[in-house]
């Protein structure tokens, strides 16, 4: 079951059948199912204490995800900063609904197992990204 929910921010305007059937796709595409998986749109103040409480980073990301999952079946919480969001959609020349998508994908990716820590990975990681947005 995939649920989405806001803390601190505004819920966005989304589709969340149409979107948990997207991913859903996306998951069976790299051969995984999907379990619980909590999306949790937030404003920047709590994306930054999440990384400074548990990756000890001290700046801002338009997310943070833990990851569940076991075997094949993909489980976690995913927080997407809002702002954040909005900021890169529009430095980036994208609209906030295509550059909230490509966020929200990039943390089932993520809990899929695809990393983006170094170029190569990052290359990889935006491959996905495409393949799965031109899968909505």
């Amino acid at each position: 079951m995939i649920t989405y929910n806001s803390f601190g921010s505004v819920m966005p305007e989304l589709d969340e059948r149409s979107t948990t059937a997207w991913l859903r796709r996306v998951a069976e595409s790299h051969g995984r199912r999907v379990g619980d998986i909590n999306y949790v749109f937030c404003n920047d103040e709590e994306i930054l204490s999440l990384n400074r409480q548990y990756i000890g980073h001290d700046y801002y990301t338009d997310h943070i995800g833990f990851d569940y999952s076991a075997g094949d079946i993909l489980a976690g919480d995913i927080y997407v900063g809002i702002e954040t969001v909005e900021t890169n959609a529009e430095l980036f020349g994208k609209t906030y609904d295509d550059e909230l998508h490509r966020v929200i994908v990039h943390g089932l990716l993520h809990l899929v197992g695809i990393k983006d820590k170094t170029d190569a990975e990052r290359a990889m990681m935006e491959d996905a990204e495409d393949e799965a947005l031109a899968m909505r």
